[in-house]
């Protein structure tokens, strides 16, 4: 590909990234324009054809849910893409399409006690994790409003141990299993029960630890926990 220029690879490699991210190939994205399907291998690691279709290239660039600048190397008029604003803006749309591919969790400056409780500080974010969108379908924690939380205490070994980082899905408040849930001004992280009515059981794994039983009014349970992670 002696002939092709800097930004016209560019344009291939946001290409390629742009079919890796959509989970097809270009192998069926030839097909879908009526090509065979080394057209756009070739195009793209050979430099044959040198340009696109205009046809081809706007069927392409739907499919992949982008405008046509974004991937393309030159101008319909056959001039080529070389305004610094034209290229500016096929970058950032670009990005844009990535990043859709990525979600971010926010690392909240709470200690989620395990233990005796810790006191919760004000919820602002001081850190993320960012994970694929498809990893978090994979984990069938997609849709969910999810914050990250460490655990500090023993009292759920060995099922969380300490330091423990746990996403917590605000969007499952109800039910038993695993919660954050906050007593007073203080956070623990707790197997919950339904108890008697208007009451609930709160357990720990730790058999160390006492099963503790409230009236429901006194708990505000944050969220469940459906993730964990921690160093081996």
């Amino acid at each position: 590909m002696e002939n092709i220029s800097r930004d016209e690879q560019h344009a291939r490699t946001r290409l390629q990234d742009l079919v890796r991210k959509n989970g097809t190939s270009l192998a069926g994205l030839s097909r879908l324009i009526g090509r065979n399907p080394a057209y756009l291998q070739q195009y793209v690691t050979r430099g044959s054809p040198r340009h696109l279709d205009e046809p081809d290239l706007r069927k392409i660039a739907e499919f992949l849910g982008v405008s046509t600048r974004v991937i393309e190397t030159r101008r319909f008029d056959d001039k080529r893409l070389d305004s610094p604003t034209q290229r500016r803006a096929a970058l950032a749309e670009y990005a844009a399409a990535q990043s859709d591919d990525w979600f971010e969790v926010p690392r909240l400056s709470l200690d989620a006690s395990a233990g005796p409780g810790a006191f919760s500080a004000e919820e602002i974010s001081f850190d993320s994790f960012r994970f694929s969108r498809r990893w978090l379908r994979e984990m069938g924690l997609e849709g969910a409003d999810l914050t990250a939380i460490r655990v500090e205490g023993d009292s759920m070994e060995p099922t969380l141990r300490s330091g423990d980082e746990i996403f917590v899905d605000r969007n499952k408040r109800s039910g038993e299993g695993i919660h954050v849930v906050r007593i007073g001004d203080a956070l623990h992280v707790k197997q919950v029960q339904a108890s008697a009515p208007g009451r609930i059981a709160l357990i720990s794994a730790n058999d160390s630890y006492a099963p503790t039983d409230l009236a429901r009014d006194e708990v505000e349970v944050i969220g469940r926990v459906v993730w964990k992670g921690g160093r081996v």
